[in-house]
């Protein structure tokens, strides 16, 4: 198998690993806290990752990394779980997949603007276009209910596409699965910080599809995803291993309605459907 087949494949399993993330991180919100579970999260991915480097004694990045890094970890580390499961108390985690609609796109944005290139009007066209549907179904779906979500997973969106591209651009000098066990390693004291401040669940009130929400988002999510997805873009280039992540809001919405049984309302699929046409064709005059 060649380096681009590889990359992706690996991709690809990226992709499937991350579309179990929203409705796992619905079932864990049922029983934890929003800001308990992000540092939960985070800091049993980080003991994880820190094992990792220790086992495999890869050497520290450089000073020149650490800024990087240090968007990497506030992008998908802190910024992106904490906001999508303070969302996912208010919306339905199919309600919220269909704002992942939009993440290649603001993974594609925050990378002309890291690279300096100059895409051509019509991506900005369909940039526009696919941002107006996002606007347009959350006011017809409820927004007026639920400001408060649909605000939250926008902004999730706007930090997971940084920290996409910025781990991408980084991946090339570290290494596909060290960006994400540095970013996680070096957040892990201010998640320890932060968990200080805040209270865990009594046991007892903990049921299993939480438990297991939080097992997978900790382990799958923060980790093991990010391994085969950086690994893919580093193999498979990032423009092109990107587009994989089309397919996210259709994985995501099977699994919705397969695991947690929520409804999946043919105006979600038209406009999942109708997003991903809108940033198929903003990759394709990105460049």
């Amino acid at each position: 198998m060649d380096k681009t087949t590889t990359g992706w494949l690996n991709g690809f399993l990226g992709v499937l690993i991350f579309s179990g993330s929203l409705p796992a991180t619905r079932a864990a919100v049922m029983d934890f806290d929003p800001v308990f579970l992000t540092v939960a999260r985070a800091a049993i991915a980080g003991v994880l990752a820190a094992c990792l480097l220790v086992v495999f004694r890869q050497p520290k990045p450089t000073r020149t990394d650490l800024v990087s890094l240090a968007i990497v970890a506030f992008g998908v580390v802190l910024g992106f779980p904490l906001l999508t499961a303070l969302a996912l108390k208010h919306v339905t985690s199919a309600h919220s997949i269909v704002f992942v609609g939009l993440l290649p796109l603001a993974t594609a944005v925050f990378g002309v603007l890291r690279g300096g290139e100059r895409p051509r009007p019509a991506f900005w066209l369909f940039s526009c276009l696919g941002s107006a549907l996002v606007a347009g179904f959350a006011l017809t779906q409820g927004f007026s209910a639920s400001p408060v979500g649909d605000l939250l997973m926008l902004a999730a969106i706007i930090v997971c596409g940084l920290g996409y591209a910025e781990g991408a651009s980084l991946s090339r000098r570290l290494g596909g699965w060290q960006v994400i066990c540095w970013a996680l390693v070096l957040s892990l004291p201010v998640m320890l910080g932060i968990g200080l401040f805040t209270t865990a669940p009594a046991i007892e009130m903990i049921n299993r599809s939480a438990w297991a929400g939080l097992a997978y988002v900790s382990v799958f999510s923060m980790l093991i995803g990010f391994v085969f997805w950086y690994r893919g873009l580093a193999l498979g280039g990032v423009a092109g291993v990107g587009q994989l992540q089309l397919l996210q809001p259709f994985f995501g919405l099977a699994l919705a309605a397969a695991l947690l049984q929520e409804p999946v309302s043919g105006a979600m699929l038209a406009v999942t459907g109708a997003i991903v046409l809108c940033v198929a064709g903003a990759k394709k005059f990105a460049k």
